[in-house]
């Protein structure tokens, strides 16, 4: 997913509404795209009072917005409705930090991430006044969709005219096969970091070859540690405003248990978040 065509919002008529509809209105905008807005439950005059009332505050949208108002279950609604409308990019606004119960269970979001047929744009705090996005951070972990989910990020950058991208690249302990005991394997676990850091700065930096970054500051970092909370904790840490992140190919019922990459950053989400598919 690098263009961004079609957008799809969940309406809610709930407090944050306003702020969920203004960032959607502003992300079709700036991309020139369609936007869809789905709501699950019946349709009353009152709740298309309400919607009027909010677009005719928000910003004008350069397409017409496209409502659709269907009963059912949440997530299979949602689910239905990217299928159908051909949906490049679904917003969901998203709880910033679960309890344990509701981590076991799993929140809407977090049940529509995993499934969805597209992108997912994670917001923990929409704003009714814009937000300038200054920083994004990328995963650049040895993966074959990282190609495609970094080009995205300067695609979206480009869009949101941030001027700085972050590509962070997280190497497993497991990588180094060595243990500290002494002098000498403290040396050679810093020679061992080094070369895999080289390796991975290389890989990342022939992708970038390929990438217009003219206007944008391109940084790449290394880090170890485990992968999902290493690079959450990095974005949290250096105040990013977008992570964006590969989708993950499996998430079974194991992986909710024994968090699995993505599950880290969904259980307690560093920024806004973006999952490429």
């Amino acid at each position: 997913m690098q263009n961004i065509k079609t957008i799809l919002i969940g309406i809610a008529f709930s407090p944050n509404l306003k702020p969920n509809l203004f960032e959607a209105v502003r992300l079709a905008n700036l991309f020139e795209a369609e936007l869809v807005g789905v709501h699950v439950g019946e349709k009353s005059n009152e709740k298309e009072a309400t919607l009027k009332q909010l677009l005719s505050e928000a910003d004008v949208l350069h397409k017409p917005l496209k409502t659709i108002w269907q009963e059912g279950k949440p997530v299979d609604v949602i689910l239905e409705t990217c299928t159908k409308e051909n949906i490049d990019l679904l917003i969901l606004g998203a709880i910033q930090q679960e309890n344990l119960l509701r981590y076991y269970v799993g929140s809407i979001a977090r049940k529509i991430t995993r499934k969805a047929p597209c992108s997912v744009l994670l917001l923990i705090k929409p704003s009714i006044k814009r937000v300038l996005c200054k920083h994004i951070v990328v995963n650049g972990l040895q993966d074959e969709k990282t190609e495609e989910t970094i080009k995205t990020a300067f695609v979206v950058a480009n869009h949101l005219k941030c001027k700085k991208n972050t590509i962070v690249e997280e190497i497993s302990q497991d990588e180094l096969h060595v243990k500290v005991n002494d002098d000498k394997t403290l040396r050679e676990t810093t020679i061992a970091k080094e070369r895999l850091k080289t390796r991975e700065e290389q890989r990342v930096k022939s992708i970038l070859k390929e990438i217009n970054a003219d206007d944008i500051s391109v940084k790449t970092q290394s880090i170890f540690g485990t992968r999902g909370y290493s690079i959450g904790h990095y974005a949290k840490v250096k105040r990013a405003d977008l992570l964006v992140m590969n989708a993950p190919t499996k998430l079974g019922f194991l992986d909710r248990i024994f968090p699995h990459d993505i599950e880290y950053i969904l259980s307690e989400l560093p920024t806004d978040v973006l999952i490429v598919k």
